[in-house]
């Protein structure tokens, strides 16, 4: 065991990553070479016939791992854990920032629509908020298709315009 131990750890290492499941593979090829030792016939060295043991060895533990792959937080070990832990917080704080976005994001398009006409509020929040077609929103206003484009592209500039005039109130007020 002393003189293949380094060679039957390092093939082991190959195949887990975790000390427990090196440690556990190299002892059990060493008893599968105690236990089949009358198996070996001669033919090549005796290291090449343990290699080929310990190989396989690691083989039919990864195959069994993966006949039962439940795996609990306990198998983890302190370094994996609080790097899971940390990517749980990171996506829980960028789903919080994500929602406040978004309702930073709904208040602002609100206040800008407060302060349209009210042909541009129904054009975009027609168009734009309940994804009705043309056709629906010129049937709905009484207005010609080709009436709602114009209304639409001229309602979307004014919006954006707005946006755009009160992000450059902000800016100057950080500055």
């Amino acid at each position: 065991m002393r003189r293949y131990s380094p060679r039957v750890f390092h093939i082991a290492s190959k195949f887990f990553r975790q000390r427990a499941q090196v440690e556990e593979a190299a002892q059990e090829a060493f008893l599968k070479a105690y236990t089949q030792l009358s198996s070996y016939e001669g033919r090549g060295s005796f290291e090449g016939w343990l290699t080929r043991l310990t190989t396989n060895q690691c083989l039919n533990m990864i195959r069994s791992a993966k006949r039962r792959p439940e795996q609990s937080v306990a198998d983890l070990t302190e370094d994996e854990n609080g790097w899971l832990e940390n990517k749980l917080a990171d996506v829980s704080i960028e789903r919080h920032k994500s929602s406040e976005r978004g309702i930073v994001a709904a208040d602002l398009a609100e206040k800008v629509l407060n302060g349209m006409s009210p042909d541009d509020r129904t054009v975009l929040m027609s168009i734009d908020g309940d994804e009705m077609s043309i056709k629906e929103v010129a049937e709905m206003t009484g207005w010609s298709e080709s009436k709602v484009k114009v209304q639409a592209f001229r309602a979307r500039r004014r919006m954006r315009e707005a946006v755009e005039k009160l992000l450059g109130r902000k800016r100057k007020s950080n500055e």
